[in-house]
């Protein structure tokens, strides 16, 4: 009798290809919003605006409206890549030791910890450098979601279960976050009204604007930034003792700014600049260029070695020498200069790890001192999900492409009831240590974990991809793009394939605590010993665990021009391709 067998499967999910467009992110009904804009003849940026915004509207325990939105476009005429740095700076009257005083050495929970509100002013920076329509129309996908509501979903609800005695400490986030008392079930419509109200006065302020589109986006930026909003905001720092004033929001602006970049084989990957950590994933890369992973067998105990180390090395340079560009000289060519690399891969030993996060390298260029922080004043981690994050990723037909890294938790920070959310919390990153690059200091950016990363080949897009998942982007980021480039495999399947996270230094969230490696159960009994053996202090997972990151990507196959995009089932990911 014939026997007629299914094949296996690569992946739980397939990989989408599509020829006109593809967006991947972190909620369904973002892509939705995405696609609306692409069909209605937008191109990458407008739709990935509309689709970050409509993010901080479904995922708002973990991403703020008024949060960051470190950005990347990649212009197809230009064939260049361009940076927007959606990061917030702390007010001018931030008080140093008070902060020390209240966090017990750690920057506090509260309204203390709140830096500029960077991502109004990053979308409509991207609308008005590289868009094609207004505000309104990119704002109307969230504000439809914020007046109507949606499904409270299992990752949203099991958050808000977790964290619950959290959000009562304040009552306008209670009162958010708990309707009638308690935080929402699966299915539950949750609703957002007066953010509703708050994105409904940007839109109703760039109607009424004179002038060309141009100032009509103006009109959006300086309702929040010079009007009711800051009004709002100012005035709940005064009435509850926070530092940021009005003046600190009028002057805001996102900047323009090239974006950092390095080589691997072949192929040229893009992160924002050292006000983030995507030079930790640049590094990570440099240092692994000389190896020939594909000899080591995917997802071996030799291969994750190999990667953890790697990470480890780059994530000691991260704590040494990373900080605020306007702030700290921080020696970009030289911490990804080739010969470098080399020192630093030589660290490495394949038959005994670190154990314990390496002291930094020397790089070319470095004229400070590097912070080489004392382990043992850290806490040690305790199970638990890190304050979080959502990616986006969009390209178009043309060839443009859009990737932005959103977050800012609700949990941290009280709501401002005339905002209807929470303004930027990520103060939370920056650091009380005399001489860290990320000591905080007034109008000093802190240093963010969120991420986004672009890679080319021969000057056309090749791949897009990000993640939430505070430090664990970077190496859910390096895995998924090794698996593709290194290993062959389809977008989706790189996503779904087990994965790991180092820990063993401080955590970019106060209070910085320090960690172990790692690894989801779904990796062999066998592999975990073998890791334990070489030093690794190994802790598990679960399988498809959210802490290890919900990587979204679009990648562009150089031999058809079509898009294939993937989403991390781990979360709410989804992509649209056609």
């Amino acid at each position: 009798m014939e026997r007629n067998e299914t094949p296996p499967r690569p992946s739980w999910r397939p990989t989408l290809i599509g020829k006109r467009y593809a967006v991947a992110c972190g909620h369904y009904l973002a892509a939705q919003a995405a696609a609306r804009i692409l069909e209605r003849g937008g191109n990458a940026i407008d739709a990935g605006v509309a689709a970050a915004m409509a993010l901080a509207v479904l995922q708002p325990d973990i991403v703020s409206f008024s949060g960051v939105a470190p950005t990347l476009i990649y212009r197809k005429t230009e064939r260049e890549v361009h940076a927007i740095a959606g990061l917030g700076y702390w007010p001018a009257g931030v008080d140093v030791e008070r902060l020390r005083t209240e966090g017990n050495g750690a920057v506090p929970e509260g309204i203390l910890r709140t830096v500029m509100p960077a991502a109004p002013a990053t979308h409509i920076e991207a609308l008005r450098r590289f868009g094609t329509i207004s505000f309104e129309e990119a704002a109307t996908a969230a504000y439809e979601i914020a007046r109507d509501g949606f499904a409270a979903y299992p990752v949203f609800v099991r958050h808000l279960e977790k964290y619950e005695d959290k959000y009562r400490r304040w009552p306008s986030s209670a009162a958010l976050y708990l309707p009638g008392g308690r935080p929402p079930r699966v299915g539950e419509i949750f609703r957002q009204e007066q953010l509703a109200q708050s994105i409904a006065g940007m839109m109703e302020a760039e109607r009424r604007a004179g002038g060309d589109r141009r100032a009509k986006l103006c009109a959006a930026h300086d309702y929040y930034y010079k009007g009711p909003i800051a009004d709002a905001i100012a005035a709940f720092h005064r009435d509850n003792g926070g530092f940021v004033t009005k003046d600190d929001l009028v002057g805001f602006r996102a900047p323009m700014e090239p974006s950092i970049r390095c080589s691997y084989k072949g192929y040229e990957v893009h992160s924002c600049d050292v006000w983030c950590q995507g030079i930790s994933l640049l590094q990570s890369l440099k240092i692994l260029e000389g190896v020939e992973l594909s000899s080591l067998g995917h997802n071996s105990p030799a291969y994750i070695h190999q990667l953890a180390e790697a990470l480890n090395l780059a994530f000691a340079d991260r704590e040494a020498y990373v900080g605020d560009p306007r702030f700290v000289n921080v020696p970009v060519a030289g911490l990804l200069a080739d010969d470098y690399a080399a020192q630093q891969r030589a660290r490495i030993r394949r038959d005994q790890a670190f154990g314990k996060l390496p002291l930094p390298g020397t790089p070319e260029g470095a004229t400070r001192e590097p912070f080489i922080p004392v382990l043992s004043s850290y806490p040690a981690a305790v199970p638990g999900a890190a304050p979080d994050t959502i990616y986006c990723c969009v390209v178009d037909a043309e060839g443009n492409a859009y990737s932005a890294t959103l977050s800012d938790n609700a949990r941290d920070t009280p709501v401002v009831p005339a905002l209807g959310g929470t303004v930027s919390s990520r103060g939370a990153q920056g650091r009380l240590e005399p001489g860290h690059p990320s000591e905080v200091k007034p109008g000093k950016r802190p240093r963010l974990t969120p991420t986004p990363a672009l890679a080319l080949r021969d000057g056309e897009f090749f791949m897009g991809f990000g993640t939430p998942g505070g430090d664990v982007q970077t190496q859910a980021m390096l895995q998924v793009y090794l698996n593709i480039v290194e290993f062959g495999m389809t977008v989706q399947q790189a996503i779904e394939q087990p994965r790991f996270g180092t820990f063993i230094f401080p955590n970019s969230f106060s209070p910085h605590t320090i960690g172990k490696l790692n690894v989801e159960s779904r990796f062999p009994e066998s592999t975990v010993d073998a890791l334990k053996a070489l030093g690794h202090p190994v802790e598990l997972w679960s399988n498809l665990a959210p802490a290890a990151g919900a990587v979204c990507a679009i990648m562009r196959d150089p031999a058809t021009g079509w898009l294939h995009a993937g989403a991390d089932p781990r979360r709410e990911a989804y992509s649209i391709v056609w």
